[in-house]
């Protein structure tokens, strides 16, 4: 791979700063729930996609991902709920970076 290459490579990535502040913890469980809850859903319609092009399709590795993301969901519940009893805000963070690969 040459220099210009690179470059070009380089130049093929963007970050998004999708979420940033602090919130209340309502505020924040309802940031955050809509975000797994969107994900989540999206791999809901891949696989309905999927097994509509091709019914012996296994979607298993889908399934692995909905399952992660609903474990993701219970764990931030909890921070969540753990953080209304101590009356602090939530910062969060949300940075998004994409690249062709």
């Amino acid at each position: 791979m040459d220099t210009n290459e690179l470059t070009k490579t380089e130049k093929m990535m963007q970050t998004i700063q999708l979420v940033k502040g602090a919130f209340t913890a309502s505020e924040a469980s309802d940031v955050m729930m809509a975000l797994i809850d969107e994900k989540i859903n999206f791999h809901h319609k891949q696989r309905l996609q999927k097994w509509e092009q091709n019914h012996k399709n296994n979607p298993e590795e889908i399934e692995d991902r909905i399952k992660q993301l609903e474990n993701e969901k219970k764990v931030t519940k909890a921070f969540i709920e753990k953080a209304k009893g101590s009356n602090k805000t939530i910062a969060i963070n949300g940075i998004i970076e994409i690249s062709l690969v």
